[in-house]
């Protein structure tokens, strides 16, 4: 079809009024689903399905923060036990979500690396990882899990670090 000089505004009040009709995109997409193992209480998602339409938000690993000024840098005194640098790391990543705009009820995805606790004969110490683990995940104020894995590495980049955690989080 040519347009004629006629046509013009026709066409353009047209279009004006095309723009200002939602888009189908626009609506909110499809919720996050979070699939718990079969019969088991444990908290995590034995998977995680994010629609389209959902920004995937991924954070760098996180360590643990300082807890004793007095001790020696780098040392396992001044990061603390591996309880202490998991509720650490999980305060660290609940605000660098925040300034995301997100939240802990919005990782869909964590993995987790352990260093072995010399108190633990060189063994992590997972049940002082799920101690604090359970104080931020699995809880009435925050039920939503994530999918996640667990693993003892050989060591992070201080020595005095026990626990490095990376997210993925969804928008």
């Amino acid at each position: 079809m040519l347009l004629t000089p006629s046509l013009a505004p026709t066409v353009a009040a047209l279009l004006a009024g095309l723009a200002l009709l939602p888009l189908a995109h626009a609506a909110d997409p499809a919720p996050v689903l979070r699939h718990r193992p079969p019969g088991s209480t444990f908290p995590i998602a034995s998977a995680v399905e994010v629609p389209a339409g959902r920004a995937l938000v991924l954070l760098s690993g996180v360590v643990p923060p300082v807890v004793d000024d007095k001790a020696e840098r780098g040392s396992l005194a001044a990061y603390g036990d591996t309880r202490t640098q998991t509720q650490g790391v999980l305060k660290a990543i609940e605000r660098q979500l925040q300034a995301q705009g997100l939240g802990l009820g919005d990782v869909v995805k964590m993995q987790v690396f352990l260093v072995g606790d010399p108190a633990k004969a060189g063994r992590m110490d997972f049940d002082g990882f799920m101690a604090a683990y359970r104080e931020f995940f699995g809880t009435a104020a925050q039920p939503n899990l994530p999918a996640r894995s667990v693993m003892q590495v050989a060591g992070l980049v201080v020595p005095g670090w026990l626990v490095e955690i990376e997210v993925m989080a969804v928008r």
